[in-house]
């Protein structure tokens, strides 16, 4: 009988091990991911500055880490802080900075004539997709993606995802602007509609989904034509006064939103879970 109980014990302690913590101990590590790394360093795509630090290498448990380890409190040289310190890898912190600089900027003057000056955003953390049991490591876990719930402008205006994806006019634009020039610079984005994970923030990462790199998943599928390929609308974007001056800023052409798997806009989650991928 104790034999049996033992081997019961030893089944169910592999198994909680396989679906939870311990899965990270039997995941392996793509080579990719160091050689992206490498290369950015070696591009010098981010430069420590007073508010970047390198720190380093992070490692486990099991698989996850980051060779060169960013922290950060403010991204742009300190124009856009950050509500909580992030840890990040060189390739996604490059992408963020050339997100906030081509797409969100100007899209907050383009809507509200007020720079985006915070995020509340999320970003290494070592765990699994949607912190499920048994699914694969989270591009998180690798310091390799980006959460973000809110944008906060200088005048104070906070502009939440989970809110202002159905909101009023301005910002429901907003955020699809910011949404849809995402999807030209990560090779993931995932927000409200995608699934019951996303209803209040965008995932935003750089995840290799096939072996060449080539594909990208940005879901939901939107009916929106962005404005930022036109640069009429920011000429009566100024801001207002005693904010910082408009900008000079490259027009911004953003390729088409891929629609492959994805849900359409009016797809209603579940109540709120709390999940992130």
């Amino acid at each position: 009988m104790s034999r049996r109980v033992s081997t019961c014990l030893l089944a169910s302690s592999l198994v909680l091990a396989l679906s939870g913590c311990g899965w990270f101990e039997f995941e392996e590590r793509e080579e990719w991911r160091a050689q992206a790394e490498a290369a950015c360093m070696a591009r010098e795509d981010v430069r420590p500055t007073a508010y970047m630090s390198q720190r380093p290498r992070l490692d486990g448990p099991g698989v996850c880490g980051i060779d060169k380890p960013f922290e950060i409190t403010a991204l742009l040289d300190g124009q856009v802080r950050l509500k909580r310190e992030a840890t990040l890898g060189c390739p996604v912190t490059a992408a963020t900075e050339s997100w906030l600089a081509e797409t969100v900027q100007p899209a907050a003057y383009l809507y509200f004539g007020s720079p985006v000056v915070e995020l509340d955003s999320g970003s290494y953390a070592c765990r699994t997709r949607n912190s499920q049991r048994g699914a694969r490591l989270s591009e998180h876990a690798f310091g390799n993606a980006v959460d973000v719930m809110s944008f906060t402008l200088a005048d104070g205006r906070r502009i939440t995802v989970a809110q202002g994806w159905r909101g009023e006019p301005a910002e429901r634009d907003f955020l699809r602007e910011v949404f849809v020039g995402a999807c030209g610079t990560f090779t993931t984005v995932l927000g409200p509609g995608s699934d019951a994970f996303h209803y209040d923030h965008f995932h935003l990462d750089l995840a290799r989904h096939d072996a060449r790199g080539e594909r990208s998943v940005c879901r939901p599928r939107i009916d929106f034509d962005p404005r930022l390929d036109d640069p009429r609308p920011l000429i009566g974007a100024a801001p207002q006064p005693g904010l910082p001056a408009l900008p000079t800023l490259p027009t911004t052409s953003l390729r088409p939103v891929p629609t492959t798997g994805a849900l359409p806009l009016g797809f209603a989650p579940p109540a709120p879970v709390g999940g992130v991928y």
